[in-house]
């Protein structure tokens, strides 16, 4: 038995390229992750907050409170 039968013959040509192409691949996964998490948690909230809001939201009403409320003081 000779040694060469018994151990792989190790692979000298380029292993960092084949790692770095595991790590490219990763990396675009857990973007695609965290890309569709602030989607569906935090960017679609938001948008059905701020149409919550101005459903029913008066700008006029919210003028005449703070015109009363003294904020403006051109306006009376």
């Amino acid at each position: 038995m000779s040694s060469g039968a018994l151990l792989p013959k190790p692979q000298m040509h380029d292993p960092l390229s084949k790692r770095l192409w595991v790590h490219i691949v990763g990396a675009f996964i857990v973007d695609l992750g965290v890309a569709a998490a602030h989607k569906f948690g935090a960017a679609k909230p938001r948008k059905k907050a701020y149409a919550d809001f101005y459903r029913n939201h008066d700008p006029m009403k919210d003028f005449d409170e703070m015109r009363k409320a003294g904020v403006f003081r051109s306006v009376k």
